[in-house]
Parts: C-alpha cells; sequence; structure tokens
C-alpha cells in the first residue's frame, strides 16, 4: 500500500513554522501592560486593569469580506490586517472602552509564509493604533478547500471598563447633536457591490480631471479608519456629554445610526436622527462609484459616504468636542489615509409619527 505524508497532502509544516516565527517580530510591536503570554502558547493570557470596581467585558468580532479579494489581484497584502482590526475594535469602542487585546484567524489553500507575514503585520500595525496587544490567532491551512492563493482573515476583540461608565444609548434625548468622524474610503463594508462596479482595479484615479497618482484599487484598499484613540481622548474630559456612539458598517447610515437608540415603548414617541445634507465631505471614491453604476438612492443604505463613526452628544458640549477631534486630527490620521475630520451633521428628534422603516428614522433634509 502506498503512503502519503502531510506535506504530499497539501500542508507544509515547515512553512508554517516558519510563518510563525514572522508573526512573532510584528506581535512584539502591540506588547502593552497587562500582556502575560507570548505568541506560541495555546492560549493567551492578559491581566483585567486595577483598580475597576464593576469590570464588564466587551467583545467585538469581524472579518475583512470580499475587500481581500482586492488585495489578491494587486498582491498587496500589509493592509488589509488594519481592516481586520478596526472592524472589531470600532464596534467595542460604540460602549466607550478601550479594546485591550485581539487575536486573529487566517485560513488558505495553501500557506506562503511570505504572505500571511504581511497580512498579520497589518493586524500588528492596527493594533499598535488601538493600542491593544495582539494576543494570539491561528492560522489554518486547508488545501483543497480554498483555491490557492486565497486567504481569509477575520478576529476578534476584547476590552474592559466600569459598568457604570458604558455608553449605551440610554441618555440619548431630543436635541443631542451628531457628530461625524471621517471614514477613509469605503472602509470594508459593500465590496460585494464595488467588485461588480469596478473591474480593473489598475484604472487612474481621476478626480475634477486631475491625475490622484492612484489606481483605483489603491484607493479602495485604504484601511479602515480606527477611531480608539481620537474616542478615547474626548471621553476623558466629555464622557458624562457622549451619548450614544455608531460605527458605521454594513448598512451604512439608515441601519446603524438608530441602532444606538431605545425602543420606545407604547405610548412613547421614538427618537430619530434628522441628517444635514452638504454637512460634510462625501470622497470622491464615493462619487466615482455613483458614477460606475451605484444606486444613488440607495449608497446610503450600503455604504458610509465618507462618515464612519457618529456620536450623539449633549449639545452644550458639541462645539467643544468638536474642537477637540479637530484640533487633534493630525495625531490620529496615517500616512496613507486622509486626516481625519470631525463634523456637524445634525441632531436627535423625536419623531412627529409613527416610525415605520428606516427611511422614517433617518431623514434627510436641506
Amino acid at each position: 500500500m502506498a503512503t502519503i505524508n502531510y506535506k504530499e497532502a497539501g500542508v507544509d509544516v515547515e512553512e508554517g513554522y516558519r510563518a510563525v516565527d514572522k508573526y512573532k517580530e510584528h506581535a512584539k510591536r502591540t506588547a502593552i501592560p497587562g500582556l502575560l503570554t507570548g505568541l506560541g502558547s495555546f492560549n493567551g493570557m492578559f491581566a483585567v486593569p486595577a483598580g475597576l470596581k464593576n469590570p464588564v467585558m466587551v467583545s467585538g468580532t469581524d472579518g475583512v469580506g470580499t475587500k481581500l479579494d482586492i488585495a489578491f489581484k494587486l498582491k498587496k497584502y500589509d493592509t488589509v490586517g488594519i481592516d481586520c482590526v478596526a472592524m472589531s475594535v470600532n464596534d467595542i469602542l460604540c460602549s466607550g472602552v478601550q479594546p485591550l487585546f485581539f487575536l486573529d484567524y487566517i485560513a488558505c489553500g495553501n500557506l506562503d509564509a511570505d504572505v500571511a507575514a504581511e497580512l498579520v503585520k497589518g493586524v500588528a500595525d492596527g493594533c499598535v493604533d488601538t493600542g491593544c496587544a495582539l494576543l494570539g490567532g491561528e492560522t489554518a491551512e486547508m488545501p483543497g478547500f480554498y483555491d490557492k492563493g486565497k486567504y481569509d482573515l477575520a478576529g476578534f476583540g476584547v476590552g474592559v471598563g466600569e459598568k457604570d461608565e458604558m455608553i449605551t444609548g440610554e441618555k440619548i434625548e431630543e436635541g443631542d447633536v451628531l457628530i461625524g468622524l471621517s471614514s477613509t474610503g469605503v472602509h470594508s463594508n459593500g465590496f460585494s457591490l464595488v467588485r461588480k462596479l469596478v473591474t480593473d482595479f489598475n484604472d487612474k484615479f481621476i478626480v475634477d480631471g486631475k491625475d490622484t497618482g492612484k489606481t483605483i484599487g489603491e484607493v479602495l484598499l485604504t484601511p479602515t479608519r480606527i477611531y480608539v484613540r481620537p474616542v478615547m481622548e474626548v471621553l476623558k474630559d466629555f464622557r458624562e456629554s457622549v451619548h450614544g456612539m455608531v460605527h458605521v458598517t454594513g448598512g451604512g447610515f439608515y441601519e446603524n445610526i438608530p441602532r444606538m437608540y431605545k425602543k420606545a415603548q407604547a405610548g412613547e414617541k421614538q427618537l430619530i436622527s434628522i441628517i444635514k445634507k452638504n454637512s460634510w465631505e462625501i470622497l470622491p471614491v464615493f462619487k466615482e462609484l455613483i458614477k460606475r453604476g451605484a444606486e444613488e438612492d440607495k449608497v446610503f443604505n450600503t455604504f458610509n459616504m465618507g462618515i464612519g463613526f457618529i456620536l450623539a452628544v449633549s449639545k452644550d458640549k458639541a462645539d467643544a468636542i468638536l474642537e477637540t477631534f479637530n484640533k487633534n486630527a493630525s495625531k490620529y490620521s496615517r500616512k496613507d489615509s486622509p486626516d481625519l475630520k470631525a463634523y456637524k451633521l445634525g441632531r436627535v428628534e423625536y419623531a412627529k409619527g409613527e416610525v415605520k422603516g428606516q427611511k422614517d428614522s433617518v431623514i434627510f433634509e436641506d
């Protein structure tokens, strides 16, 4: 009877060892106080920060989705790891807590240690930007299940905060101001539509008749902005005035903004959002997608349209919070991304009638 070994079955364990060695170098950059283990253990350990009276753990998980397909086509793997981290830590941030650690999961058909290391480099970059530790992860090589050269990337993060300091949306009230923080582009949602609209990622990206020096593929691969540091800095001085927060992900404005409001009970009026048209810059990449065929009346239900994070804040502190964000904008921007900008988007009101659907929950006004 003929024998076969693991490598002949499609799994090269030596390549796996080489990948882990590369991962460890990137993980070292993310070490923060509380980290108790390094990569290579069966699990990761992190100490609960001292001094918390009633600690609550907050977690978030997500993946990069089909944005990975563009990375494969352009053979650029070092930024999608940032997207992976951003999608989870920005969700965790909505409760007002600092993410502490992150774990990733990479799956592929045949492992290339150099490609996998580039993916983990991006994850480590995202962790450094967040201020959290890369605690561990998993690399699964599954020949015959994933196409050769294709990778999937997902992960999850955990933060800890005081129970009585959680931002839950319960304090949102009529008259609160909606402050929007700019996105860097499409982020990591809506790429199944993007990939139908854009067929040649090497097309020059032209804005107002001028060559930007980038291709449309490079623009689409701009990593998701991580909002943790600027928002946590605002919360140091204004936590009591921040009543709710939203990460604008899949579903755009219409699906995400209403998620921060408590559902009205029988006999109560429902809080809704009034968004002022033209109160922020809609990034050129979204105008390009509309030009290429995206339905204009559906884009706010698919993309972030230039706003990746929204805060509902008390009216009396809105200007001070806006000023704090914009004053520190350059501190929280990557060289390969547009600078962070904060905008006054609109306000919170009670609905004048029954809220029957999304279009009644988020209303745009001139």
